[in-house]
């Protein structure tokens, strides 16, 4: 059986000459994102906004759910996958970053289906139950703060509706998931979720080895 393939800066760049297509307004965003700092390591990778934007379309989505805005890299990416009349509700604790972004939600054309709900993502998220119920959204992204995982992970099993998709990023955490030395909050707390996963029998599950990590569950 064949094992994985290593993602060398050459098989990198062959993947992206034959299959990321890009476009000014995404490249504009990520290089303003870029310049932040910080910004490269929270920046999603063009190829993860792509398989974003293709998850939606191959959904069927209508509704998506953010949770973890930054510039609106991701936001972008999805909401143009929507159709005309969908919505993408995103959460942040502010808005200062995801002002960067707005200008190229404008320009996409897509301004007028997203919702960006600032404050603490575990409020926005009892407050969308509250409002809204269960298995209310087809598909949920998950890009936040690594303590909060668990928590945010099973608000989402709530939200999504039965057939719908949780996008987990950063599941690999930079390698520290596999490093028995490291333990802190945020590694433990992807190790947990990524338990958590695995003998959820809610989701059928697959960890995607690209990026830093990315998971879908998939409700049953």
């Amino acid at each position: 059986m064949a094992d994985q393939t290593s993602v060398t800066p050459d098989i990198l760049e062959y993947v992206r000459s034959v299959s990321l297509r890009d476009d000014d307004i995404l490249a504009g965003l990520r290089s303003d994102t870029f310049a932040l700092p910080g910004g490269e390591a929270m920046q999603v990778m063009a190829e993860e906004g792509q398989l974003l934007a293709l998850l939606v379309g191959a959904t069927g989505a209508r509704s998506v759910l953010e949770v973890g805005t930054f510039t609106g890299y991701s936001t972008l990416c999805m909401a143009r996958a929507l159709p005309a009349d969908g919505e993408l509700v995103t959460c942040d604790i502010t808005d200062r970053w995801a002002e960067i972004g707005m200008p190229y939600w404008e320009r996409a054309g897509v301004r007028d289906r997203i919702e960006l709900r600032v404050g603490d993502a575990s409020d926005t998220l009892a407050e969308l139950a509250a409002k809204r119920g269960e298995g209310s959204f087809d598909l949920v992204f998950i890009d936040a703060d690594k303590k909060n995982y668990p928590a945010y992970y099973e608000h989402a099993v709530s939200l999504v509706r039965t057939g719908g998709l949780i996008v987990v990023d950063n599941t690999l955490f930079l390698g520290r998931v596999a490093d028995p030395g490291a333990q802190d909050p945020d590694t433990e707390a992807v190790r947990t979720l990524n338990e958590t996963l695995r003998d959820d029998e809610r989701v059928e599950i697959s960890l995607l080895v690209m990026a830093d990590g990315v998971t879908l569950a998939r409700k049953r």
